[in-house]
């Protein structure tokens, strides 16, 4: 199956991202898995302007430095912007075959500020430290640079 890429944005993560350490090709490798909830505002067909809002939870795979550093810097609300891969996850189970979808992430914004990212670790002390440096708390090895909190990740039309 060619991969499909899969863009969530604006999430935040339903609870903390689980680590471990997996045999791979060349020994120990990190493995993180995390959900992510995303919101959608879609319009009511013959409704008038009435707006209805749809949740969307995905199970994001992380491998490597940038599972360590998800597991480091995240937590249960992290907003996060996640660019990844869907593949087949099917298998035979007693002769049926049982159909599944996996989701890999292969970038990963982190859209909180340093001082929400240390709040949220430290259980919601020291939010006023450093809030007004504009630091963001994007550890080394992510593939993208995190967007400033004022400008728009995009325009509604």
């Amino acid at each position: 199956m060619a991969n499909v890429q899969v863009i969530q944005r604006h999430a935040h993560l339903a609870g903390a991202v689980k680590l471990e350490f997996v045999n791979g090709r060349e020994g120990k490798i990190a493995k993180a898995v995390l959900t992510a909830i995303s919101n959608t505002r879609r319009a009511n067909r013959g409704a008038g302007e009435t707006r209805e809002e749809e949740s969307t939870a995905i199970q994001w795979t992380l491998w490597g430095k940038q599972a360590e550093n998800a597991a480091e810097y995240l937590g249960k609300g992290s907003h996060v912007n996640i660019v990844g891969r869907l593949r087949n996850n099917n298998f035979e189970k007693d002769g049926e075959t049982v159909y599944g979808m996996a989701f890999t992430a292969e970038e990963i914004d982190y859209l909180d500020s340093r001082a929400e990212s240390e709040a949220r670790r430290n259980g919601g002390h020291g939010a006023e430290a450093g809030a007004s440096s504009g630091e963001h708390a994007a550890p080394a090895g992510t593939t993208r640079k995190p967007r400033n909190a004022r400008q728009p990740a995009h325009a509604d039309a």
